[in-house]
This record gives structure tokens, C-alpha cells and sequence, in this order.
């Protein structure tokens, strides 16, 4: 009985599973025919559409029993988008049934399909898809077209991905309706957008093992996902596998592929990729080379990117285009080469192209980078007048700029001409003030902001949790900033490599190594690679506990994995053990570091050792650079020799003095 429905507590996924056991076949669903005005004399006087909710829907059957199943259809059309009855269930069971009496199953999908739409954007979508399935008993069997559109609505609203998935599952039992092409690309297109990798490419596997290929729309897009996670190897072997099957990878996806390398500064590995497009005859457009000048800019080399983008200029085929302008502006604001941009852009308006928000906007950041505000303002008002209204990223752009001048209150200024304007900051509003505040040690003003950016719908981004836990860290409060920690991880955020090293270095400074050690190793369990900085932070923090052993065995694990350490963290092992006399294993530390390192490493630890009147050890480390006749620092030689003097150790001083002499000769 269709009153079911209303029971909408009950399990979807179980009634999933019955769809390859139902008595009825699966149809396949031709489009419907033209739909024709419905004849006013069947009407009479009163437009059904008009009348009460109850009398609207009852006029459907009605209508349907005296002018025909596509009045009817004409009718449902317009009822659904009344805003009343648009979520009304009793509007799209109605319609259904009508049409399943008098035989027209493609009229009962569509109804069953605007339902879904409609009670997916309030969140309904299971109600919905309970319905769609009850209907089987009501004489409308379930074709795959309405259950692709089930899962590709589901798919488009986040929080009913798990309700999508359930529905493909349902339809990958064996009989009954089984996915198609559609139904896997819609599935794959979600995992990626969720960030579900692992599924994504069990899907693709499985996609391939049925005999069904991967069309170049959705390639993009898995394209892309992949680069995202810097997972380029995968891509490569995508476009193996699309070739093998007979769908090769076109312009775009190579494009994607090209642009995704750019993006992560692997510039190199895409003109590579560049010259495997062309080898397969595809031709770049003006996109692929937008993202290899963006690239090239990004790495720095400007200049080359300029001569690519001369190359544009020069063709007959293609022409930069707004982008590609702005692109280039761009890579000259990021060198600081302000006149080479503003000429660029004057050249942009002679060929014929509009400057858009995007153009002046990162104009008008280049220049507040550079501290020329003027400029910058003039250029807002520029482009107001031309028609282009500054957006948050364009004001974003001059508030960063005052926040890293330490002008926070000139920031606010600008903060209110954007609320002004009806703009609402977002998370990189948010972030730049919140950083500021915690750079000036504000940390009220901070998590004030911090309270609001929630309150008003912007959610803080890992970053933004990131900024606050350094800020407790560098307070020493390292409670709160486990809090703060903790909480990142029950919302679902994963740390960065940042967040982890701020915990790591907070924890030492207040002498709690132990848990600085924790935490480090489960940055290591969560993929979390540390990187030079995070090591130094961890030995830094042994050392001043004199837990050397355990330090240097961290020391020597940095060097295998091929990290470089730096000076302080270098200077402060060897010196740790030297004042603990035991200067042989601080001299044999040096071994492993290349000259530069080693010569560096050795003028920290001399002068030093000296200021501490270790004078012993000072001068094993001076030898050791002499003796492998490196440069020893002037300052760093006189360091010692004058700390000789004050301590009466002329001996030494002089024997010093004849070796350095030895070593220039």
C-alpha cells in the first residue's frame, strides 16, 4: 500500500538488496513523447493548478481519465514547482500510480525522478528513494535510468554520499538492475570529489574488468583528483589503460595531466608529459600553455615564462587569453618586477582584452606585497570603474598586505569597506587576522575571531586550527593546544606536517619531551612525513633534557632518510656532547656532513665552546678543520685565540696559531 511511505524510519540499504529478487523485470525507460497543451474544454473554468493543495493533486487522475496521460504530465509539471506541494510526497504518488494505470511508465519515472530531486535538496533524499523503490509493488518496475538518477542526485549533495552508495551497491547484485557505464562514471566522479581514492580506484578496476570505459569528461575529473593528491603515476597508468580499451586520452586530459603537474611545481615532468601529447599528434591550445607558464612562474624561472608566453603572442593558431595574462602579471608580482606587470596589463588592454577582478586583483596584491598601497587603492577604484566590483579575494589581497606591515588596524579599515560592500569574509579573511593577532601575541583577539569564523558558517580549515595551536604553543600552554589538537582530529581534520612540528617544539620548549616523542611518532603511524625542521625541534628538545643518546640516534635516522640538518641543530648536538666530554662523538658527527656543512658546523661550535671556556674542545674542532685544510672564519679564529688570552692558555694559543700558519703555506 502506497501509505508506507510514511514510515520513513525504516532501513533503505535492506530494501536495496531485494532489487535483483523483485517478481517484476527491470524496464528500460524511453524518453517521453511531446507534451501537448492540455485542451481548456477538459478544464472547464477552474485552472486545477490553482486550486488547494488536496483538490490540485486530486484533479490529476481526473485529468489524466479525460484528457489524456500528457495533460495530465503537463499538470504534474506545474504542481511540482509550487512551492507547497514541491515536497509533498502525496503530489509524486499520486502522479505515479495515474500513470502506471493507464500504462505510460516513462511518465511515472519522471515523476519518481523530479521526486528525488526535489526531496534531495531538503535533505530527503532517503524518503525518496524508499519511494521509488515501493512503487516496484504498485506496477513500476525500476529501470536503471531512475536509479543513475538516484545516485547522481545523492552524489551531488555530500552529506548523501553514504545513501549513493548504498544504491550502487544495490544495483551490483547479480539480476535485476544492474549499473551501466553512467552509474559507474556518477559513482567514481563522487569518490573523487570526497577525496575516497581507495574506492575511486576499486571502482576503475572493476569499471575495466566489465568492459566499460571511462569517457574523457570523467577522465578530467578523476585527472585531477589524482594530481591533487600528487598520485601522477596513477594518472599515467589511467592513460595506459584508457588506450588499451580504445578511449586514448585527448587534449584535455592531457591538459588536466599538464596543469596538475604545474600546480605541485613539477614543471619539468610536464613539459615531459607536453611532448607525449604532441607525439600522439594532439595539439596544445592556449589552456596547456596557461599552465606551463603558471608553472614556470611558479618555480620562478618568470623569464622563461615570458618567452612562452611571447610564443602565443606570435601565433597564428592561438593568442593569450584573459587568463594567461593574468597568469604572467602574476608571475612578475611574485619576483616584485611591479613595472613589467602594470606594462603587461597595459598591453593586455591593447590587444582587446577586458581586465577582469581576477587581473586586477592579483595586481593589486603584488603591489600591496610590495608595500605600495597608493597603487593598490587606485587600481581597486580603476576597476570599479570599469565595471568590475573588488571581490573578499581582492580585499583579502590589501588586508594580508597591512597584516604583514603590522598594520592590523589598517586592515580592519579595509575589512569594513568589504562588509560594506555586503561581501562576508571567508577563510582566508579570518586567517590572515587570526595570524596577525597571534604574531602580536593577542591571543584573545585571536579565538575571538576564531568563535566568529564558526558562528557565522566558515568553518576553520586545518590552517586556521594550525595558526591557533602554535600561537598556545609558543605560550607555553601546551594544554590548550591539545585541546585544540584533539579536537581537529574528532572533526575530521587531518594535521599537517606544521601542525604536528608546533605540537613537537611546544612540548620541548615546556621540557616534556616524552610527549614531544609521542607525537612525533604518531605523526609517522598517520603518513605524516617530518621533515628537517620537525627533527631539529625533537633533538633540540632531548638535548636540553641531556637525553643525548636518544638524540643522536634521531640525528643519524634524519641523515639516512637524506635530510639535511641545520646549523642549530647541528651546533647543538656536538655541543650538548662536548660538554659532556665527550668530544670524539661530537667530532665524528661532523664526518658524515659535506665540507660546507662541516666547516659551518665546526665556526658555530668554536666560537661557542669558547664563549663557554670549553677551550679543550674548541680546539679539537679547529684542528679537525685545519687538518682538513678548510677556511676557519676569521672571527671564529679570533674568537678562540683572544678566549686562549683571557684564560692564560697561551700555549695552546700559540700552537693553534703555528698550525693555521702551516695550512697557508
Amino acid at each position: 500500500m502506497l501509505h508506507r511511505h510514511r514510515r520513513h524510519g525504516r532501513r533503505f540499504l535492506p530494501m536495496l538488496r531485494t532489487l535483483s529478487t523483485g517478481a517484476t523485470p527491470a524496464a528500460s525507460c524511453p524518453p517521453p513523447p511531446p507534451i501537448p497543451s492540455p485542451d481548456a474544454a477538459c478544464l472547464g473554468d477552474t485552472d486545477p493548478a490553482s486550486l488547494p493543495a488536496d483538490d490540485a493533486i486530486a484533479a490529476l487522475p481526473s485529468l489524466a481519465d479525460s484528457a489524456g496521460s500528457a495533460a495530465a504530465l503537463a499538470l504534474f509539471r506545474r504542481l511540482s514547482s509550487r512551492p507547497d506541494l514541491r515536497r509533498l510526497m502525496r503530489l509524486y504518488a499520486t502522479a505515479a500510480t495515474t500513470f502506471v494505470a493507464r500504462g505510460n511508465l516513462p511518465m511515472a519515472h519522471e515523476a519518481m525522478r523530479t521526486m528525488v530531486a526535489a526531496f534531495a535538496e531538503a535533505g530527503r533524499l532517503r524518503e525518496a528513494a524508499d519511494m521509488v523503490l515501493e512503487m516496484r509493488s504498485h506496477g513500476l518496475p525500476l529501470c536503471v535510468e531512475t536509479a543513475n538518477w538516484v545516485l547522481r542526485v545523492g552524489l551531488q549533495h555530500p552529506a548523501c554520499f553514504p545513501l549513493a552508495r548504498e544504491v550502487f551497491d544495490g544495483m551490483t547484485r547479480s539480476g535485476g538492475v544492474r549499473p551501466d557505464e553512467r552509474s559507474f562514471r556518477a559513482l567514481v566522479l563522487g569518490c573523487c570529489r570526497e577525496g575516497r581514492f581507495e574506492e575511486a580506484d576499486v571502482l576503475l578496476g572493476t569499471m575495466r574488468q566489465q568492459g566499460f570505459s571511462l569517457d574523457n569528461a570523467t577522465c578530467t575529473v578523476v585527472v585531477r583528483a589524482f594530481c591533487q593528491q600528487g598520485r601522477f603515476k596513477d594518472v599515467s597508468e589511467l592513460f595506459r589503460r584508457m588506450s588499451e580499451i580504445g578511449t586514448p586520452p585527448n587534449m584535455v586530459n592531457y591538459t588536466a595531466w599538464i596543469d596538475g603537474l604545474c600546480k605541485k611545481g613539477y614543471v619539468k615532468q610536464a613539459f615531459h608529459v607536453l611532448e607525449e601529447m604532441v607525439g600522439k599528434g594532439l595539439k596544445p591550445n592556449v589552456y596547456t600553455h596557461t599552465s606551463l607558464i603558471h608553472g614556470l612562474c611558479k618555480i620562478g624561472w618568470t623569464e622563461r615564462a615570458f618567452r612562452l608566453f611571447l610564443k602565443l603572442v606570435k601565433s597564428s593558431s592561438y593568442k593569450p587569453n584573459v587568463h594567461t595574462y593574468t597568469v604572467m602579471i602574476g608571475g612578475y608580482c611574485k619576483e616584485g618586477k611591479l613595472s613589467r606587470a602594470e606594462m603587461l596589463l597595459g598591453r593586455m588592454v591593447e590587444q582587446g582584452l577586458v581586465p577582469n577582478t581576477n587581473t586586477y586583483t592579483t595586481l593589486i596584491d603584488g603591489h600591496c606585497k610590495g608595500g605600495s598601497f597608493g597603487r593598490a587603492f587606485e587600481l581597486m577604484n580603476k576597476m570599479k570603474l570599469e565595471g568590475f566590483l573588488p571581490n573578499i579575494y581582492t580585499y583579502n589581497a590589501i588586508i594580508g598586505g597591512f597584516c604583514r606591515k603590522g598594520q592590523i588596524q589598517e586592515a580592519y579599515k579595509v575589512l569594513r569597506l568589504a562588509t560594506r560592500q555586503g561581501l562576508h569574509l571567508d577563510k582566508v579573511t579570518y586567517t590572515i587576522l587570526i595570524t596577525e593577532h597571534c604574531k602580536q601575541g593577542h591571543i584573545m583577539y585571536a579565538l575571538e575571531l576564531f568563535s566568529k569564523m564558526a558562528e557565522n558558517g566558515c568553518h576553520p580549515d586545518i590552517d586556521t586550527y594550525t595558526t591557533i595551536i602554535a600561537a598556545y604553543c609558543q605560550q607555553r600552554q601546551m594544554e590548550q593546544s591539545q585541546k585544540l589538537f584533539d579536537k581537529c582530529l574528532a572533526i575530521g581534520l587531518v594535521p599537517t606536517k606544521q601542525t604536528y612540528t608546533s605540537m613537537i617544539a611546544g612540548y620541548c620548549k615546556v621540557g616534556k619531551s616524552t610527549s614531544a616523542q609521542r607525537m612525533f611518532e604518531r605523526m609517522v603511524q598517520h603518513g605524516c612525513l617530518p621533515d628537517s625542521i620537525t627533527y631539529g625541534a625533537l633533538i633540540s628538545g632531548l638535548c636540553k633534557e641531556s637525553r643525548l643518546e636518544e638524540a643522536r640516534a634521531l640525528y643519524e635516522s634524519m641523515l639516512d632518510k637524506h635530510l639535511v640538518p641545520c646549523d642549530v641543530t647541528r651546533v647543538t648536538l656536538a655541543f650538548e656532547y662536548s660538554m659532556k666530554e665527550k668530544i670524539n662523538i661530537a667530532v665524528s658527527m661532523l664526518d658524515r656532513l659535506d665540507k660546507r656543512q662541516q666547516a659551518h658546523t665546526a665556526d658555530a661550535l668554536i666560537r661557542k665552546l669558547s664563549a663557554a671556556d670549553n677551550l679543550d674542545a674548541a680546539s679539537l674542532f679547529l684542528k679537525s678543520v685545519l687538518d682538513k685544510h678548510y677556511t676557519v672564519d676569521h672571527v671564529t679564529y679570533t674568537s678562540f685565540i683572544n678566549s686562549c688570552y683571557n684564560s692564560n692558555r697561551y700555549a695552546l694559543a700559540s700552537e693553534i696559531s703555528e698550525k693555521n700558519l702551516k695550512k697557508d703555506l
